[in-house]
């Protein structure tokens, strides 16, 4: 597996190293070896070993421009040397160099996913956004198969790009409520506080999110928890934006039990983004039951299916009014929490996400 900054070890990673996480151990047990292949700063104490994956630091050039093509290349080029049978790319980005092993390693499999239309991110210049529509076609282009983790990106692969992709979502895994002990270290309480889980970047859309919630007059809380990426610019203008409202905490990057409880004692999750894959945050709230509330973007649209609600995209007021329905009526988001728990388990189990994806391993292979 390459492309990833990871493995889920408590590093600043996203929605892709959860992806990888899942379904490498899954594989594993399926009798497969798998091989991940890690940015040393993510996991500082590098251990070699998660669930059976072997874990594998090459080195990189920590900058936003450079940190990912640069150990995307050391990792091919160490899969070219090594022995394996197939190599996974995670995101169109890296797919820019998966034409090496397919010149130099012709019965190697090589396995693009399509995880998000990352040129549509404003963090990225011209320039670069430019090499990204490149990388779109490079992982259609390069890979023997490629996976699209919506059927909205499936879609714009067949009409944009001509080219058929296979759909394989994310996934999530059903999970109950626990302790709160977390929770009382930041003083919230269960059931009081609207929570949004990303990285801080303007892409996510927390702007409008903090600008909604500071217009309602309400007890609940609004908890905003993740880190920048590169920059800490727009987390000041997001500081900026709630300055004097002491109900909107930024609780920073957390992980393990402090994250499982913050997802399972939230009232509502709300997910305001501009631009999306299929966004695995949104699935672990509806795991837990927690209806979200989301941005009317097709890859949103798609994750919540009938489990959860939405607002106009890059409209604040819309959000508002939203938010103050739903805060006003809790009897409109109880009744949403078993059709979320419901969704997940047909639609989006893990499981199965595995096994599709050894699935197309296999058929490359023969």
């Amino acid at each position: 597996m390459i492309g990833q900054k990871g493995i889920e070890l408590g590093s600043r990673g996203g929605g892709v190293e959860v992806h990888v996480a899942q379904i490498s151990s899954r594989l594993v047990k399926k009798g497969h070896d798998v091989t991940i292949f890690c940015r040393a700063k993510y996991s500082p104490k590098k251990p070699g070993e998660y669930q059976g994956v072997h874990l594998r630091y090459l080195p990189t050039i920590y900058t936003k421009r450079l940190e990912a093509i640069v150990h995307t290349f050391f990792s091919t080029l160490a899969v070219v040397a090594g022995s394996f049978d197939v190599v996974h790319y995670h995101g169109v980005g890296p797919s820019t160099l998966a034409f090496i092993p397919r010149i130099f390693r012709p019965r190697m499999t090589v396995v693009v996913t399509f995880h998000a239309r990352d040129m549509l991110n404003r963090k990225w210049g011209w320039g670069a956004r430019r090499l990204l529509a490149f990388a779109e076609r490079t992982a259609i282009w390069f890979s023997h198969y490629c996976i699209a983790v919506s059927h909205d990106l499936q879609v714009y692969c067949r009409d944009v790009l001509h080219r058929e992709v296979v759909y394989i979502p994310n996934g999530a895994t059903i999970q109950e409520e626990t302790g709160t002990n977390e929770l009382e270290k930041f003083d919230l309480r269960a059931r009081e506080y609207i929570l949004t889980v990303g990285r801080l970047v303007p892409a996510k859309g927390l702007h409008y999110l903090v600008e909604a919630f500071r217009g309602i007059e309400t007890q609940q809380q609004l908890v905003i928890v993740g880190a920048p990426s590169y920059s800490d610019a727009y987390l000041e203008s997001l500081y900026a934006l709630a300055e004097g409202d002491e109900r909107i905490h930024f609780l920073g990057f957390q992980t393990g039990e402090t994250l499982r409880q913050l997802f399972g004692h939230a009232y509502l999750y709300v997910q305001p983004s501009e631009v999306e894959g299929l966004p695995l945050v949104v699935l672990e709230a509806m795991s837990f039951g927690i209806p979200p509330l989301v941005s009317d973007i097709a890859p949103n649209l798609e994750a919540i299916h009938n489990g959860g609600f939405t607002f106009e995209t890059q409209n604040a007021n819309d959000l508002r009014k939203h938010l103050v329905e739903l805060l006003d009526h809790p009897d409109l988001v109880a009744a949403k929490s078993a059709q979320a728990k419901e969704i997940i388990q047909t639609k989006f189990n893990w499981d199965v996400i595995a096994d599709h994806t050894e699935a197309i391993y296999i058929s490359a292979r023969h």
